[in-house]
């Protein structure tokens, strides 16, 4: 991690890793020691509203303090139009998480090239009722825990400030639109 990212992204407690497609999102959730990742769930997108505040309702009960968000890159590395929705997602998430549980939490965005691919090769580990969304996103959180322990750096981290009333600028139901 280099300096402005270690310092925006918490280095001990639990993480949610999030695999964001337009009809499921896996969930996976790592041990407070960052040893290991394991699938949660899948989520049915039905509003932005509803997944949010699922998200949240997650977050809390698990007392997650980071979220790992997987960025669908384009193979040779570059930000295409499917990453761009993902961070505009993840930017949007990261509001609303601050408005629903009444802080911030930090939101990694990071490469998921190949994690569906990975996961449908280790599926077979886990109950079937699991999931291939929520195993490709323990495979997210297992690569980035992996990566964490090596002292890689994070591309990308929004970390909004800490706030007690809706800023001027953000309004409350920013993230109530349209799914993306």
């Amino acid at each position: 991690m280099n300096d402005e990212s270690a310092a925006q992204f918490p280095a001990q407690g639990k993480l949610l890793a999030l695999d964001v497609g337009l009809v499921r999102i896996g969930i996976a959730v790592c041990d407070p020691l960052r040893l290991v990742a394991r699938p949660h769930s899948t989520l049915t997108r039905t509003s932005r509203r509803a997944d949010f505040a699922h998200l949240a309702k997650i977050s809390q009960a698990e007392e997650i303090v980071g979220i790992v968000c997987g960025l669908p890159l384009n193979m040779d590395g570059t930000v295409g139009p499917q990453a761009q929705t993902t961070q505009k997602w993840a930017m949007r998430l990261a509001h609303a998480l601050r408005l629903l549980l009444g802080a911030p939490i930090p939101i990694a965005l990071w490469d998921e090239r190949l994690s569906s691919f990975a996961a449908h090769e280790v599926a077979h580990q886990w109950p079937r009722h699991v999931g291939e969304d929520a195993v490709a996103a323990a495979v997210i959180l297992q690569s980035f825990l992996a990566a964490q322990k090596r002292g890689d750096a994070l591309p990308e981290v929004i970390h909004l400030p800490a706030r007690s009333e809706p800023a001027q600028d953000q309004p409350a139901h920013e993230y109530d639109d349209h799914r993306e």
